[in-house]
Parts: structure tokens; sequence; C-alpha cells
């Protein structure tokens, strides 16, 4: 594995370039720092912030897992052989 893949496997395999996901999951870091420190005032007093966490977590998971557009960057080595193609999986 050479030094660049370190900083590109995953983002590729996410469908992003380094500098997409850099922007990302900075931004998901800012959320959930945010989202802790809501947390963290809410243990102390209750009737602050009684949501916040959770909707949080709910719109970090729908922009991650339910609403992501980009498909992972196939590799050639990766693509499925041609008999595997044609399939269907209804």
């Amino acid at each position: 594995m050479s030094f660049r893949d370190l900083f590109t496997e995953h983002p590729a395999s996410v469908g992003e370039t380094y500098w997409q996901h850099l922007a990302s999951a900075w931004g998901f870091s800012w959320r959930m720092m945010l989202a802790s420190l809501a947390c963290l005032i809410h243990a102390l007093l209750p009737f602050l912030f009684v949501k916040t966490g959770s909707r949080a977590i709910t719109g970090l998971h729908d922009r991650m897992v339910v609403n992501r557009h980009r498909q992972p960057a196939q590799r050639a080595s990766d693509s499925p052989a041609p008999e595997n193609a044609s399939r269907s999986t209804a």
C-alpha cells in the first residue's frame, strides 16, 4: 500500500475524493461536538435540550446512510464478472 493510498482508499470506498471526505467528516465532527455539549447540559439541566441529542443522531444517520447519493468508486479489479452482471436481485 502506497502512502497516497492511506489517504485515498477509504474516501474512494464511499465514493468521495479526499477533500470531499475531509469536508464531510469535519462537518460530522462539529455536529457531534455540538450535540455532545447539548447532552452534557441536558444531563445537568434535564429540561434543556430534551431532544437535541436524538435529533442529531437521527440527522447524522440519515445523512451518512439513508440519503447517501454517492456510490463507491469501483476499481477494475472489483468489477463483477460478465456472467454476474446481468443477474437481477428481484
